[in-house]
């Protein structure tokens, strides 16, 4: 039979017959010989679970078998099975009284019909420990205990059995036999701690947990004999019963409300486990529980006294003048009982101060301030008392009023020096002002007498000798000229200390603030005052600094201070700080000097010259020291004259004009050469054209264009691709010496832009050409005279010209050993990258010439 399936948890399992009995696995016997009818037989099985009080049945029904087997003679003949030779498994009762040797069980034979059987047995209580306490009968089988066992320490034994005859031959299978020692109530419960110790606060409602004792049993576990009742046996002090405990669990709850730590703080409960289900005939124990009641802050302080004196003298200050002691119910040093003091009237002033002391809990009152007895010979402090921790109502109470004293403090009147009112005054005084001008007074009282007669004043030492003071009437005076930018002046303020002494020697203090107060005395200067206006005649920003400070500085007003020059010059305002100027209109390039007025927010003016060099420039750099060109001077009526620097710029054009003349007459000295330029050639180099249309486009493939490797135009290594390129001439050959029978000029070039519209007539400009003009002019041109340079005798172009090598890092200190290695460094190409501004006023000079 299942019996898990039924009640997993069954403790009892019974038969309703006597004739058959359940195991614990499921397994039903015979206890006697059985005859079964046509009629079937029916019994029940009964699982108990005493611990959760469950029951549960299984009907069996045994039926016979009525279905007979004739054999044939073709069927097969099938051995009989024997059955089992031993019994069910035995029961013990622990501690038995006996008689001993106590018989407990019967094995037998089957066989022993047929054979002389003899039977034997070993394992756990035959001959292994506990040895001897089992044995059986050679020739009957009983099996025979010989002393009482205890269940706690051999719940069961397991032994074998054997069934043998007498030569040694066994018809028999060995019979594990199973002895299970039925328990006896022979074990009292007991606890696992000598003390259990819980804590409930004060005031807890019914219901509220407290802890949980627990209790344990030795004997055999999920049977009458281990289930356990608890209950309180007792409780100190024996007051009405607070607490409850559940007889299964243990569990300690509190049942009254009234749980107050000042009437008792400290429960303790005699607690009793007996097992049997708490039946009488239960063993039993007890066990001792501690609960601790918890304080809550459910009680105000108070204090002692209702009112309370004090005494202390005028102008003394962080001195203690009285203590004040409060009463208190709950747990000294808890945050309940911590009392706080306020001071919550008579005190506007911030002149008393208290404090808790947390070794005694009492309130410090301190004066911190001076008082002054002759303002004031009494003073009342209402004072009021609360704890650290919020107040908790207790159950069916009211609320308490908080409870407050008042504090009479007595002030002594003392002999005190003298007093000035107020004791800081502030002096304003303007700066720059006259020394020893007067700007106020300041005078002290008696506080006896009420008056300033017998009173002397002067200034500590060591204070800023800013201001003097008349001794006996306390006027204040300036003892210099107050300036902000001198000195320790720059602050604009400084405190002194005043002395103030009546006639028997007592002494008070003040103090003096002098501010000095700004003002007006510095003018507004232009920063800069040179500048270079380029012909986009761009406005320049002016921009004033004034030393002075707010309200006395910005915002400034600027305008052209001369009349005759305000007709091409013109301000315009920017900002707060800065001004743009511009000429009104189209004026001569040259040097201007403007004067410039600059007016502050208090109307202080000044005056400042700003010189404006008017240059016929794209940007204020390309204005250089050489100056203007002198037909863009300014006519008569201008103040513009020729400075150093534009008679240096002549002399050094003179110069650079007279060595490239030297040069020209050098290149064409040297027209004689060992090959002949072909017309095709000549055809493509610079010449004199005096024709006034344009000119015939050059296109010739074998032009080879020059390739910029850098931002400057220059031949240079192109490191990317790793290879080198050398530009040079061949066969000594200068780049002179390549051109025609006339020279062409970049004017001529310009010129011909024109020529096409005007019916052949020149259009001349300013004479002045941008870095993109010169480009163009001079990059078909340069190509022309290097194409010459690669060719050779017979016209063929040089193979070594253009050469191609792989890069190898740092070049040859040897240089190149190509056609045209034999020239100078000097008359290498590169020179043409450097020529920007000089070609440009060359070629200025010879267009104009």
């Amino acid at each position: 039979v299942d019996l898990k399936e039924c009640l997993q948890s069954a403790e009892l399992i019974s038969s309703s017959d006597p004739v058959f009995k359940i195991l614990e696995d499921g397994s039903v016997y015979t206890t006697s010989i059985v005859s079964l009818s046509s009629e079937k037989r029916t019994f029940t099985v009964l699982l108990k679970d005493t611990q959760e009080h469950i029951e549960k049945k299984i009907h069996i029904n045994l039926v016979a078998d009525k279905e007979k087997k004739t054999r044939h003679a073709r069927d097969t003949v099938l051995k009989r099975t024997k059955r089992r030779w031993g019994p069910i498994p035995s029961v013990m009762i622990e501690n038995s009284l006996g008689p001993f040797p106590l018989q407990i069980q019967q094995v037998q034979s089957d066989t022993a019909q047929n054979y002389t059987i003899y039977y034997s047995a070993s394992g756990p209580g035959i001959d292994q420990d506990p040895k001897g306490l089992f044995y059986i009968e050679r020739e009957t089988g009983n099996i025979f205990a010989t002393r009482a066992v205890d269940r706690e320490q051999y719940p069961s034994f397991q032994i074998i059995c054997f069934a043998s005859t007498p030569d040694g031959y066994s018809p028999e299978v060995p019979l594990v036999h199973t002895i299970r020692i039925e328990d006896d109530n022979d074990n009292a419960p007991y606890f696992t701690q000598d003390v259990f110790e819980f804590g409930v606060p004060e005031n807890s409602k019914p219901g509220v947990i407290v802890g949980q004792v627990t209790a344990d049993d030795r004997d055999e576990p999920f049977t009458l004999h281990t289930a356990l009742k608890y209950r309180i046996v007792s409780q100190a002090p024996p007051v009405t019963p607070v607490f409850g405990i559940h007889g299964d669990t243990g569990v300690i709850t509190v049942s009254s409300p009234h749980l107050d730590r000042e009437l008792v703080s400290k429960y303790t409960l005699l607690i009793e486990a007996r097992d049997m289900a708490g039946q009488p005939y239960g063993l039993c124990t007890t066990g001792t529980a501690i609960i601790k009641i918890e304080d809550t802050n459910d009680n105000a302080p108070s204090f002692k006294h209702m009112q309370y004196e004090a005494r202390v003298e005028e102008n003394r200050v962080n001195a203690e003048i009285l203590r004040i002691s409060v009463l208190d119910l709950d747990e000294p040093g808890s945050p309940g009982s911590g009392a706080v003091f306020e001071i919550i009237r008579g005190n506007d002033d911030r002149s008393f101060e208290i404090t808790t002391d947390r070794n005694t809990n009492e309130g410090i009152l301190c004066v911190v301030k001076g008082l002054d007895y002759e303002s004031s010979k009494q003073r009342t402090l209402v004072i009021s008392v609360n704890n650290e921790a919020p107040y908790v109502l207790a159950p069916h109470s009211r609320q308490l009023a908080q409870s407050t004293s008042t504090v009479i403090v007595h002030v002594l009147d003392v002999d005190e020096g003298p007093v000035f009112k107020p004791c800081l005054l502030t002096l304003e005084v303007k700066e720059c002002e006259d020394m020893g001008t007067l700007i106020g007074r300041y005078v002290a009282e008696d506080p006896e007498t009420g008056n300033s007669e017998g009173i002397c004043y002067r200034i500590a030492p060591g204070q800023c000798n800013w201001i003097n003071i008349a001794e006996k009437t306390g006027e204040v005076r300036t003892s210099k000229v107050l300036d902000r930018d001198v000195g320790e002046m720059r602050r604009g303020q400084c405190n002194i200390t005043v002395l103030a002494i009546d006639r028997n020697g007592k002494t008070g203090t003040g103090t003096i603030q002098v501010i000095i107060r700004p003002g007006n005395k510095n003018y507004p200067r232009i920063a800069k005052t040179e500048y270079i206006m380029c012909r986009d005649r761009k406005p320049i920003c002016l921009t004033a600094q004034d030393a002075d400070v707010s309200p006395f500085s910005m915002p400034f007003v600027y305008r052209v201070a001369d009349r005759s020059l305000s007709a091409s010059w013109k301000v315009t305002p920017h900002n707060d700080k800065s001004a743009y100027l511009s000429p009104r209109g189209e004026i001569p390039f040259g040097k201007y000097t403007i004067p410039i007025s600059v007016s502050d927010n208090g109307g202080k003016q000044g005056v400042s010259y700003v010189t404006v060099n008017y240059c016929n420039c794209d940007t204020p750099s390309d204005c250089t020291e050489e100056g203007t060109d002198p037909r863009d001077l300014p006519r008569a009526g201008s103040s513009i004259s020729l400075g150093v620097w534009a008679i240096l710029a002549m002399i050094l054009g003179s110069l650079l004009l007279l060595l490239i003349l030297i040069t020209i007459c050098g290149c064409c000295g040297a027209g004689v050469m060992h090959r002949q330029v072909t017309d095709d050639c000549a055809n493509h180099n610079l010449i004199i054209s005096n024709t006034e249309a344009p000119g015939e486009e050059v296109m010739d493939h074998n032009i080879i264009p020059l390739q910029n490797t850098s931002d400057q135009g220059g031949y240079g290594i192109k490191t990317g691709d790793q290879q080198t390129f050398e530009m040079v001439k061949g066969k000594g050959h200068t780049l002179e010496s390549i051109k025609g029978g006339g020279h062409q000029t970049l004017g001529s070039v310009k010129e011909g832009g024109g020529g096409g519209g005007g019916g052949g007539q020149t259009v001349m400009d300013t004479c002045r050409y941008s870095y993109s003009e010169w480009h163009n002019f001079t990059h078909p041109r340069l190509g022309e005279k290097v194409h010459l340079c690669r060719q050779d005798e017979e016209q063929k172009h040089s193979e070594d010209y253009l050469l191609s090598y792989n890069y190898e890092g740092k070049g040859s200190l040897a240089g190149s050993v190509g056609c045209c290695s034999d020239q100078h460094e000097e008359e290498a190409l590169d020179f043409l990258d450097q020529l920007e501004p000089k070609f440009r006023t060359l070629a200025e000079t010879c267009i104009k010439r």
